[in-house]
């Protein structure tokens, strides 16, 4: 990994005292220039700073990036990743409250059974994980942030990572069941998106196969237990007060409470 130097080292240092906080932060904090590897390396720190002394663990990783029109938001030609750690996974309630400019993202959960590695090819990523109904709820430490802020502000804010909500993983999962699988997010039973897993490097299992593979190049691997978030079916929704539901046809549905 790219060593960080003293600058640098102060630029982690004050995304992870936003986040301990829970305050946001001017965008010229971090410059909006900052080079992607760089930016990898600044948010591999933050997630040091927050797994130091056992304070939270690595729990996973999040996809960003997966269509071209968030790539031409961002002006991106690839996905970027985010790390997930304890703090990451929502029980389902959420308070608006305590987030800052909060999203919300239809996506599939993918849960490693076990290892993955980077000479894994795609029915072998299938057999070693769950696949489960998921909502992401993306937010930043910088203020006025979407689509505000530059690609390596992204990247150093650990690709937006906010919240993520799990629901109940499938074994077995085949790949035909996850092409163009249909998702809908509804708000108080009105549905407000639609799309589906097509959206999503034309198969969700695509931006796995990247992750894996990009993880590997930054001496990072996916372990048994971790959640990956696979990236949205749809443009992001400004996060509101009220129940959603995520629906995705025969792979069931999970629910957020927003207070």
């Amino acid at each position: 990994m790219k060593k960080l130097d003293s600058q640098q080292t102060d630029m982690a240092t004050v995304l992870y005292e936003a986040y301990l906080k829970g305050q946001t932060i001017p965008k010229e904090q971090i410059p909006a220039s900052l080079e992607k590897r760089t930016a990898y390396a600044i948010q591999h720190a933050v997630t040091a700073n927050k797994t130091r002394r056992g304070q939270e663990e690595l729990k996973g990783y999040k996809i960003s990036l997966t269509s071209r029109e968030t790539q031409e938001l961002f002006q991106s030609e690839t996905p970027l990743y985010g790390a997930l750690t304890t703090s990451s996974l929502s029980d389902g309630i959420i308070e608006l409250d305590s987030m800052s400019s909060p999203l919300i993202e239809i996506e599939l959960i993918f849960i490693a059974k076990e290892d993955l590695s980077a000479a894994d090819d795609i029915p072998t990523l299938l057999q070693k994980t769950q696949v489960a109904p998921g909502i992401e709820v993306p937010d930043s430490r910088f203020d006025d942030w979407f689509p505000k802020i530059t690609l390596g502000q992204v990247v150093a804010d650990s690709a937006v990572a906010g919240k993520i909500v799990t629901g109940s993983p499938l074994d077995n999962v085949s790949y035909e069941q996850l092409e163009k699988l249909p998702g809908k997010l509804t708000l108080d039973g009105q549905e407000i998106a639609a799309d589906t897993s097509a959206e999503v490097l034309d198969h969700p299992v695509n931006a796995l196969h990247w992750l894996v593979n990009e993880l590997d190049g930054h001496g990072l691997t996916v372990k048994k237990g971790m959640a990956i978030s696979s990236g949205t079916f749809i443009l992001p929704k400004k996060l509101e007060r009220g129940l959603y539901e995520a629906s995705y046809g025969e792979l069931g549905s999970v629910t957020l409470t927003v207070n």
